[in-house]
Formats: C-alpha cells, sequence, structure tokens
C-alpha cells in the first residue's frame, strides 16, 4: 500500500520545476559576486528568483534578503533591530528564541492574538498562520495598532505563504520571513523581505552580499529552486484553498466516530490544509507510531529537533491542559495531497480510536 504523507507544514515535497531549476543552476559555476561571465549568469539567476520570491508577497525585489532559511529570517528580524521587542506568545521558537527580552503577546482560547494585549514597543513580530493549529492571525489589524506607537511590524509567514494571498501592503507590516521548503523548493533557503527603509544590523558578518546583511556567497543553485517554486507556489493559490474541504471532511467524520475529539483553533480562521487534532486519552507519540505503522506520515506539532515529542508552548498559550495537549497531533494537507490520503488516515485514526476504547473498556 502506498504511504501517505500528511506532514507538510514540516515541509513539502519539493516541485519538478524547482528540482529542475537547481539542478540547472548546479550545473553551472559562478560566484553571484564576480564581475565575469559566469558571475554574471549567477547573480542573473539569483536576480530573477529574487523578482519571483518578491512577487509572493506583494514586494519589490530589493526588499527581498535571501537567507539559510526562515529561521535565520526569523533570527536577522529580530536580532537586527534595537529596542523593546514584543510577539505573539504562539511564535516559532526562532522568533521567540532569537532574543532574552522578548514580551510574550497572550492569546485567546483559540489562539488568536489579543489586540487589546498589543503594547507600545519598536518591534512587535506576529506570525500569519500559525504552524501547529493553522490559525490565521489578524496581523492588518495589530500592524494598525502597532504603528499608533511607532513599532516596526515583522510578520513571519512561513506556513502561510503558497497557501493563501500575502501582501505586505495590504498587511501594513515591514518585514516578512520564508522558507523555500515550505512551498515546494529545496530545504536550506529562506527570505526576509524587508522595506529598504528598514536598517538592519547584521547578524552574519563578513561580507557585503545581501544589501550588506546576510554576509556570504548566495546558495545560487538553491535559490534558483526557490524562485521557482515561488511561482508555481503563487500560481496554485487556488487549489490550496480548495483544501478546506477535506480538511473539513476530516474534521466532521472524526468528530462523528469520537465525539471527545478536540480540534484546537477550530473557532478562529484558519489554512484551509491544517488541521491539530487530539484523541483524548492517547499520547501524540503513541498516535504517532501507530499511524507509522499503517503508513500515514503526520506529526505532532510540537515535534522537536531531536525527533521527540515536546511540550507544545503554542497550545499551552492557548490555555489547554497538559494532559490533552499531549494527546494533539497535526495533519497537513499540501500539493500532492488527494482525497484518497484524507480517506486512509480518517480509517486509520478511526481504527486507532476504537481499539484504544476497547482496551478502556476491558481494563474497566
Amino acid at each position: 500500500m502506498n504511504p501517505v504523507y500528511l506532514d507538510h507544514n514540516a515541509t513539502t515535497p519539493m516541485r519538478a520545476s524547482a528540482i529542475d531549476a537547481l539542478a540547472a543552476a548546479s550545473r553551472q559555476t559562478g560566484n553571484a559576486s564576480s564581475v565575469h561571465a559566469w558571475g554574471r549568469r549567477a547573480r542573473a539567476t539569483v536576480e530573477d528568483a529574487r523578482e519571483s520570491v518578491a512577487a509572493l508577497v506583494g514586494a519589490k525585489p530589493d526588499w527581498v534578503v535571501f537567507t539559510a532559511g526562515g529561521t535565520e529570517a526569523n533570527n536577522l528580524a529580530m536580532r537586527g533591530i534595537v529596542g523593546r521587542v514584543a510577539a505573539s506568545a504562539v511564535e516559532h521558537p526562532s522568533v521567540l528564541k532569537a532574543r532574552d527580552d522578548i514580551r510574550p503577546i497572550p492569546v485567546d482560547a483559540d489562539g488568536v492574538i489579543q489586540l487589546e494585549a498589543v503594547e507600545s514597543a519598536d518591534l512587535v513580530s506576529v506570525m500569519l498562520a500559525n504552524n501547529e493549529t493553522g490559525v490565521i492571525q489578524p496581523v492588518a489589524r495589530v500592524a494598525e495598532i502597532a504603528k499608533i506607537g511607532g513599532a516596526l511590524v515583522h510578520c513571519d509567514a512561513v506556513q502561510a505563504a503558497g497557501r493563501r494571498a500575502i501582501d505586505m501592503n495590504a498587511l501594513g507590516v515591514d518585514m516578512v520571513s520564508l522558507s523555500a521548503h515550505k512551498i515546494g523548493g529545496p530545504q536550506g533557503v529562506g527570505a526576509l523581505v524587508a522595506r529598504p527603509n528598514i536598517r538592519l544590523e547584521a547578524v552574519l558578518r563578513g561580507g557585503g552580499q545581501e544589501r550588506g546583511v546576510r554576509a556570504g556567497t548566495e546558495n545560487v543553485a538553491a535559490i534558483a529552486g526557490f524562485g521557482a517554486a515561488a511561482r508555481e507556489a503563487r500560481d496554485g493559490l487556488t487549489a490550496m484553498g480548495a483544501f478546506s474541504a477535506s480538511r473539513d471532511k476530516l474534521e466532521t467524520e472524526i468528530h462523528t466516530v469520537a465525539p471527545d475529539a478536540v480540534v484546537f483553533g477550530a473557532g478562529a480562521e484558519r489554512l484551509s490544509n491544517t488541521s491539530c487534532i487530539a484523541m483524548p486519552g492517547v499520547s501524540a507519540e503513541s498516535q504517532l507510531m501507530a499511524f507509522d505503522l499503517a503508513g500515514i506520515m503526520v506529526s505532532s506539532g510540537s515535534a522537536c529537533s531531536s525527533g521527540k515529542v515536546a511540550k507544545s508552548h503554542v497550545l499551552a498559550a492557548m490555555g489547554v491542559a497538559d494532559d490533552l495537549a499531549e494527546t494533539a497531533i497535526r495533519v497537513s494537507l499540501g500539493w500532492t495531497s488527494t482525497e484518497a490520503d484524507v480517506e486512509r488516515f480518517i480509517a486509520a485514526w478511526s481504527d486507532l480510536y476504537a481499539r484504544t476504547r476497547s482496551v478502556v473498556r476491558k481494563v474497566a
């Protein structure tokens, strides 16, 4: 039986166009900073990708600073600004742990930022969509409030890019973080899209690349793949939006089988592809192993770099009790997902739920 991959929020398969672009650039030699013919060719590849990445978020090409991924982009945004910093309590760890003086902004039970708690700061960071729950934040409203106090606004759009339309001007933000492997590009490349009036302190120093704020020879091949993925992701926004029907079907059928199942963030607007579901009484780790044995790949939204299931700071910020949070898994659809994949997951989830309830009844 073919495996079912439903962990697209962790990474999504590379698109054929991105593989082709990466391979073509890999066959060429040239440092994008060199002035000779091969260097100019490498520079042209980088600048072509820069245009495509900028278009994905309604920005201008010269706003794009290429990085080694979303984590570095977030660190550059957080550490590149001097002054007081506030961020929502459900941000990715690469935002919350980028510096020690970040003031957390609380969220409600659905994981939506409490607008009345947005205080004055030099920089406010709020993600567009949460990586664990898919909950969409009211970024434009946050930006309006923050700018009254003169704050700059950063938005981690790593999970939202390619899944919903993004326009930096409409959002009113100053900086946006992106990651290629979330939209079908290669791993190890991302971007911080920052307005040119933003004075960023370089985190990596020693060269004048990327507007002088990100030293190091550009990864031309990966950047080429990023550009190709950005173009295709932008064209596929309508198809991604259609996944909401599959997600709703998944949640409805699970609730039919298990009325005690909990979908986190269900009362808020969410990404069309994401569902964070608790199976009360069954640990996330046990679920992940059971699904893996069934050929289905999902994740705990709180999976850490060691591959272990860690406590979710997102669910904790939402006020979810530890014993319930420990039973949550994340299902995330992507551009390769099919209705058959969803059906396989529903069947496997329902089977596991029935088996665990049978054990409970026998013990009782």
